[in-house]
This record gives structure tokens, sequence and C-alpha cells, in this order.
């Protein structure tokens, strides 16, 4: 099988509007510390250089959540395959997330960390797409890009694993099939 990838969004692009968003939540943190839970796999190629980039003090973990699997997909069954190793009491916490498609992880996910009595949570994301939103209540702080409907890789996004290294984000199409 061979797959067509197009580019959507520049690796120019993507960075450019990373510093602009670690610019807006170094205004938005000012005289705090911001505890960034970055979601793994996807999410921590953009959690890395957002990071490196926000001028206020920042601590880093990690979770694993799934509902995908292999498929292009989502389940709709979110499971935590990796948990926090840091407690979040009294932190000021941003969820990073490199895709949010139906809301349904961070709606859970959410639901779950308040529990953890954080001072508050935000969620920033490297792209969105809205039009396909299930849980309407998610709202999300910092959005890199809105993009359409489309089955996406690149930056740490994946299709069975594949492409997460490439610089740009792509839209993938499969030979012998509709484009995702």
């Amino acid at each position: 099988m061979s797959d067509k990838i197009r580019i959507l969004l520049t690796e120019e692009e993507v960075d450019q509007r990373i510093n602009e968003i670690a610019a807006q939540v170094s205004r938005d943190y000012e005289g705090k510390s911001v505890h960034l839970i970055c979601i793994l796999k996807g999410g921590v190629f953009f959690t890395c250089e957002l990071a490196k980039r926000i001028a206020v003090p920042v601590s880093l973990d990690f979770m694993s959540v799934s509902s995908y699997g292999a498929d292009t997909k989502s389940s709709g069954v979110v499971k935590i395959i990796k948990d926090l190793d840091e407690p979040l009491t009294g932190k000021h916490v941003l969820i990073v997330e490199d895709i949010i498609d139906s809301g349904r992880t961070l709606s859970y996910l959410t639901e779950v960390l308040k529990q953890h009595g954080p001072e508050d949570i935000r969620i920033c994301t490297l792209l969105d797409k809205p039009e396909r939103r299930v849980k309407k209540q998610v709202k999300v702080d910092y959005t890199c890009f809105t993009i359409p409907d489309k089955f996406v890789v690149g930056y740490g996004l994946d299709y069975a694993q594949k492409y997460r290294n490439l610089p740009y984000i792509g839209v993938i199409e499969m030979e012998g099939s509709e484009e995702k």
C-alpha cells in the first residue's frame, strides 16, 4: 500500500503559529508557572516545541490515552494507558494535545484531572476539527489551527504509527481508497 500525502500546513506555518501561541500562554500565565500535561504519543512534538518557547516557568508530565487504536476513526471509548507521575494539587494545568475532533478524550480527561485538585485547567491544541465535535462542552483555550474534517498526519500525528516525524501537517490519501 502506498500513501500520498498532500501538505496542508507547512513547517514554517506551524513554527510561526507555535511562537504566537507560546507568547499568548506566557502572557496569560505571567507571574505564575504552568504545568503542561502532554498527551502521548501525538502531542510530544507540539508540547516540546511549545514548552521551549513559553517564557514563564514550565513543569511537564505525560499521559497516554487511546480512543483510536490503528484505525482512522475514534472508537469512542477512552482508555488511560499511562497516568500522571506528579500530583496536580494547586497547579495551573495546561493539557497539550495534538488534535481535537470529537472532544470525547478531552471531555473525559478534563473531568478525571479535576479530581486531582489543580488550581485550573486549560486546553491547548495544535489542530482543532470543531465540525466533528460530539462533546460540545469542551472549551479549547488555545488553538493553533482549525482544520477541515480530513485525516491528517505529521508533526506527531500518525496513521498506524507512520508519518509522526513529518515536519509539516499533511492530508493522507490512501491509494485505492477515498480520502479519510
